[in-house]
């Protein structure tokens, strides 16, 4: 059975912290691959500061595109919204059978966890692969037997801060892959 690991997210914009946790989770995991799930509307953000579907999923592609075994999917934006992780996990499943999906949280969507929709049944039916953050640190010895924490090293970039610096005209450079630099600099984005 393909262990594809689901990594959920707005990616708005996908930068090179998503991806380098994403390769890093991939070994650790021990996952045959990451999907990258563009996320069409996350229950606990606000819709109007995203930018389209389309445009987020193009970004998070040209982004991986040299990246074996890590693929952005748009899977979620055919489901009903919002987009609940415990009925993504059940479509997926029933959609494709030969694979397990486990699926990879930050420890910040951790101390929450309780609050998910159906977060009882996730755990009970799949394996959750929790990377800590900045200041949100699982305690292992609290954890039930499904999750599993992965240390990784996170870059320290987000999405909210990339979109900041484009607003003051300042360089993304090293935040974002040049393929996404470029697209973001020729459609006009976040300005």
């Amino acid at each position: 059975m393909t262990r594809t690991g689901i990594f959920g997210g707005s990616f708005n914009p996908i930068h090179n912290g998503h991806i380098s946790l994403a390769r890093q989770l991939k070994e650790a995991a021990c996952l045959d691959e990451v999907w990258l799930m563009v996320s069409p509307q996350n229950p606990m953000k606000r819709q109007a500061d995203l930018l389209s579907d389309e445009a987020r999923l193009l970004m998070a592609r040209l982004a991986l595109e040299n990246e074996p075994g890590i693929v952005a999917s748009d899977y979620e934006m055919h489901l009903p919204k919002p987009s609940y992780t415990w009925l993504t996990l059940q479509a997926l499943s029933r959609d494709f059978p030969d694979r397990q999906f486990v699926l990879m949280i930050g420890g910040d969507n951790w101390a929450i966890f309780d609050k998910w929709y159906h977060s009882a049944d996730i755990l009970q039916n799949h394996q959750i692969v929790v990377y800590p953050r900045r200041d949100k640190q699982p305690v292992r010895r609290e954890l039930p037997a499904s999750v599993t924490i992965v240390e990784a090293e996170l870059l320290d970039i987000s999405s909210t801060e990339i979109r900041q610096r484009i607003r003051e005209g300042r360089s993304i450079q090293e935040m974002v892959p040049p393929s996404v630099e470029a697209f973001i600099k020729q459609e006009g984005l976040y300005v």
